[in-house]
């Protein structure tokens, strides 16, 4: 008995796409994810992943198959069979593609929408109001009542801007009342500075607590810089003269890279930082370690007169 090409040829695209999603959802190429917007990301990764898979097998099985199928023979000396022209088999291999790629714009729209990225990238009163808003919403009140929630305004991946609470983690319970943890960020070359208001010092690495949303205001010195954490999947350019509103919340302690992502000069491959993620207790022990000493009145009549 011969099995229909068409059957065949659909038994292994079905196989295919199995193999692909299996290997796509299984197969993580991404660090650990440490901060609430990542799921989000992740799952588009995923999407795009298996989707890659399905066509490098689909492509290279077919390739492999046609040089062994098709290959000159021992003592063929004329040319192959001239084909015309199949027209199901053209409509096939355009109306995928096309389907394909319509899915994936339609899907990473949806997911830059969730993410904050039709939010102007500087204009913190709009970010501000969409996220009281969101918040009132996920939280069933009235956005004109009650205190002031705060959400997450997160950039990620190709300067999107991601709204934690919204995506998957940080509303879902209720809208989070905690206020950020303000940090001003400044990048210059070839270093970030981080200054805490809070207690009035500086530090050349970002201290954070995990689960309270932080919000960084950034700004550049010099030259354009750019702020990656891989594992908050978290990456925004820093422009001179264009102050950023940069906000995450992160979910796991640990240490971070922080990576500058613009070639800024010449040592621009030693621009590095680290971010540290502390449960409440050792945050709170390390800000009070690091606040200055409280000047009192006598210690201020004893210093010479500057």
């Amino acid at each position: 008995m011969t099995i229909p090409s068409p059957l065949i040829t659909l038994l292994l695209g079905m196989g295919l796409v199995l193999a692909g999603l299996w290997i796509g959802q299984n197969v993580s190429l991404l660090p650990v994810d440490a901060s609430a917007n990542a799921p989000v990301y992740d799952d588009l990764f995923r999407v795009l992943f298996s989707i890659g898979t399905i066509l490098f097998l689909g492509i290279v099985g077919l390739l492999v198959y046609s040089l062994v199928r098709f290959r000159r023979r021992a003592g063929e000396l004329g040319d192959g069979v001239a084909i015309e022209g199949n027209l199901p088999l053209e409509i096939v291999w355009t109306a995928i593609p096309a389907i394909v790629v319509l899915f994936v714009g339609i899907y990473s729209y949806d997911i830059y929408e969730r993410m904050g990225g039709m939010v102007p990238l500087h204009d913190h009163g709009a970010m501000h109001a969409a996220a009281v808003q969101a918040a009132a919403m996920t939280a069933g009140d009235d956005p004109g009542e009650g205190p002031t929630p705060v959400m997450n305004v997160v950039e990620g991946p190709s300067s999107e801007r991601i709204w934690g609470g919204i995506a998957n983690a940080g509303m879902a319970e209720g809208a989070s009342l905690t206020p950020p943890l303000a940090v001003d960020v400044t990048a210059m070359q070839f270093a970030f500075l981080f200054h805490y208001p809070d207690g009035d010092f500086i530090s050349g690495e970002l201290h954070v607590p995990v689960g309270r949303p932080v919000e960084l205001r950034m700004k550049a010195n010099d030259v354009i810089h750019a702020f990656w954490v891989p594992q908050f999947r978290l990456k925004q350019d820093v422009i001179p003269g264009q102050p950023t509103l940069l906000s995450f919340t992160a979910t796991r302690p640990g240490s971070y890279p922080i990576v500058c992502a613009e070639l800024c000069g010449p040592y621009h491959g030693g621009m590095r930082s680290t971010v540290v993620v502390h449960e409440d207790d050792d945050f709170e022990a390390w800000l009070t370690k690091n606040r200055p000493a409280p000047v009192t009145v006598s210690a201020a009549q004893a210093a010479p007169f500057a």
